[in-house]
């Protein structure tokens, strides 16, 4: 049975996708993409049909990802569709919780942070929109990091 995970930041062009393109890169590379489903979405539909960041694509692009998912927002059938819906931070978790649609949906939020081993100060994975090169190094960083302890607890469930 396929897990389904969906990645969740605000506007869905820089953490969410990031994410999204590190996981499959990650089972990919493991020869495990059949088993995954994985997706992205924002809490905010402004960006709706955009391309990730520019910022974002070229600094994943140094590291070998191609971010070509187009924004959207998260739907209630999201809740119903995924197994697993990664927050970034708790603005989202928490706007996350307000839409989902029962008890059961709400259990299937967590935060990324949650599967980071290399960050253990870190709370949430901070939105890079507004800093510099350095933001998204780290953010990377962190996803990178998270996508690993993902893919580890969920092949180790199997």
């Amino acid at each position: 049975m396929k897990k389904r995970i969906l990645f969740v930041c605000l506007g869905n062009i820089c953490r969410s996708p990031a994410a999204e393109g590190i996981l499959r890169s990650m089972v990919e590379n493991e020869g495990v993409q059949e088993r995954f489903e994985i997706d992205s979405a924002g809490t905010y539909g402004g960006h709706r049909g955009q391309l990730p960041d520019p910022r974002m694509r070229s600094a994943a692009a140094r590291r070998g990802y191609a971010l070509t998912h187009h924004a959207r927002q998260v739907s209630e059938e999201d809740f119903d569709h995924f197994d697993l819906i990664v927050a970034m931070d708790d603005m989202n978790y928490e706007t996350l919780h307000r839409l989902a649609p029962s008890r059961e949906a709400a259990g299937k939020i967590c935060r990324m942070v949650e599967f980071c081993s290399r960050f253990p100060d870190r709370t949430y994975v901070p939105d890079p929109y507004y800093e510099g090169h350095e933001g998204f190094e780290l953010v990377l960083d962190m996803l990178e990091d998270g996508c690993r302890g993902i893919l580890e607890r969920l092949t180790t469930e199997e």
